[in-house]
């Protein structure tokens, strides 16, 4: 018979990351009985952003049933827009439609369910909390999640807010709408100390910390002597270059095509940047990064963007011995052509792929911005655009035409 995923064994975990991790003074979570609440009296519906069909999203307004007792209302006060929402606006490549999008959120509790009196760290929840949620809510089937927990990110069948199916019995499954219902077993968070746009940014932070847990797992050693490139520069990109900057990492280059975006990251780290737009060909791009590291390379390549063809060349950048982590192709970009012999073996590359992120690096991440702002690294100003709910569809032909970083939908 197969063990049953121990769901006490990843909220210790969890916890202990948090408390080792705490800020100065501050208290202990601690474990209290909170009764069943709700602030004030609720509506009966609700509005919601729908993508009907590929590049259609329409407001429609639904009923808001009671919650059950193992769940929790949440009021959305705002979700930043990533990359796979475009990419599920663009093609619908989970074949998810109709849909509720947006996983990058955060909202204030409005009721909880009577069997619900902490967060996943113990910590006491009721109305009126500011929350932020794991994307991860994993199969009972899952063999991985059942003798590994922290592996649960590899389970096939995981499930994430705002890319579940619209269902009859709940269409506030995402955070592009104007309410969330979390459901049963999912990992959430009271953050009541944070800000609206920092709250925003935990999700997309938990993927760069998983990344750089992932990093220093390679036979290389990643430490504050390191040379690094950040190939990307969009949201992902330039939150991984301030995670290491936060990691005591100063030899940092940072590779785009848009200059903007270059001058920003300068801003959260990065001591060189490249624009390879400057550059006739990826060769000549490579000699760039190696005029910057005594023409040897990098130690680290993170690939942050998801166009195949930069996978292939980043291996040109990365010194022998040295290690590229891929973290950019969050769906299927199409096929990348590399030559095993000139850019793996020969060098003895160390490759390493990150997915998401695991149960510890929500508290990983929460810490990171904590501290990115304790040292004077503007995270707020990642957020270039706000947009309310109703004009979604002009913040997403904002993102389509790359223009600002992180865009983000918000509520009146």
């Amino acid at each position: 018979m197969s063990a049953p995923i121990d769901n006490e064994l990843i909220r210790s975990v969890v916890e202990d990351a948090f408390n080792k991790r705490s800020l100065p003074n501050a208290p202990k979570a601690q474990q209290q009985t909170v009764p069943s609440t709700s602030i004030g009296k609720l509506p009966n519906s609700g509005r919601a952003a729908v993508l009907e069909a590929k590049e259609t999203l329409s407001i429609k307004e639904f009923p808001l049933r009671e919650i059950r007792d193992d769940e929790i209302l949440v009021k959305v006060e705002a979700c930043g827009i990533c990359g796979t929402d475009i990419h599920c606006y663009n093609h619908d490549p989970f074949d998810l439609t109709p849909v509720v999008l947006g996983h990058e959120g955060t909202g204030e509790v409005v009721q909880v369910g009577k069997n619900i009196t902490m967060d996943s760290v113990g910590k006491p929840v009721q109305a009126g909390d500011k929350i932020v949620t794991s994307i991860m809510e994993t199969s009972q089937h899952c063999m991985i999640a059942k003798y590994n927990p922290l592996r649960a990110n590899l389970c096939d069948d995981l499930q994430i807010y705002g890319l579940l199916p619209d269902s009859p019995d709940n269409h506030f499954n995402g955070y592009f709408g104007e309410y969330l219902i979390i459901r049963p077993g999912s990992t959430f968070f009271v953050v009541n100390e944070m800000s609206l746009e920092l709250r925003t940014l935990i999700e997309p932070a938990a993927v760069v910390c998983h990344a750089l847990d992932r990093a220093k797992q390679s036979s290389s050693r990643l430490n504050f002597r390191s040379r690094i490139l950040v190939q990307g520069c969009g949201p992902i990109g330039l939150l991984m270059i301030a995670v290491l900057r936060t990691h005591g990492i100063n030899n940092i280059i940072a590779l785009d095509g848009n200059n903007d975006r270059l001058e920003m990251a300068k801003s959260f780290g990065a001591d060189h940047v490249i624009n390879y737009k400057d550059y006739p060909d990826a060769n000549a791009v490579a000699e760039a990064v190696g005029d910057l590291t005594k023409g040897v390379g990098v130690h680290f390549g993170f690939q942050v963007t998801g166009v195949p063809i930069a996978f292939a060349n980043i291996f040109k950048m990365v010194r022998r011995g040295g290690t590229v982590i891929e973290i950019g192709h969050f769906v299927d970009g199409g096929e990348a052509s590399i030559n095993p012999h000139e850019d793996i073996c020969k060098k003895e590359i160390s490759l390493i792929g990150s997915w998401v992120y695991n149960s510890t690096d929500y508290p990983n991440a929460y810490h990171f911005l904590q501290r990115a702002e304790r040292i004077g690294l503007p995270m707020e100003s990642l957020i270039t655009h706000k947009f309310p709910l109703e004009q979604i569809q002009e913040a997403f032909d904002t993102n389509l035409r790359q223009e600002g970083v992180k865009i983000m939908i918000y509520h009146r």
